[in-house]
């Protein structure tokens, strides 16, 4: 399993409008091949005026993955951009399981 993580920092005066778009861009990831579930997170933040949340895609592999990047990665982001544009930041992180240590002699 491999999970795709979109952290995303909203203006708040942007916040009920971007989260009434996300969730349908949420279930439009889901449609993609290899996408298989997704979890919304409100991540709690001190000190600044935006809405933060975080996005877990689970993915079936590393390989879905990369397939997404090269087919619809890009116009999916411009859509946000589109219509946000300049009111969010994002980042991403890929997470993958890790390796069990070595068991010491």
């Amino acid at each position: 399993m491999t999970i795709y993580e979109v952290n995303l920092h909203v203006d708040a005066a942007a916040a009920s409008a971007y989260a009434a778009w996300l969730r349908p861009h949420i279930d439009e990831m889901l449609a993609i091949d290899g996408f298989e579930a997704a979890t919304w997170y409100a991540v709690e933040e001190a000190g600044d005026d935006r809405v933060h949340w975080c996005i877990h895609y689970e993915l079936a592999d590393r390989a879905a993955l990369q397939a997404y990047f090269d087919g619809p990665a890009e116009a999916m982001r411009n859509e946000g951009l589109a219509r946000f544009d300049g009111q969010f930041t994002a980042d991403r992180r890929i997470l993958t399981p890790a390796q069990p240590a070595p068991p010491t002699p």
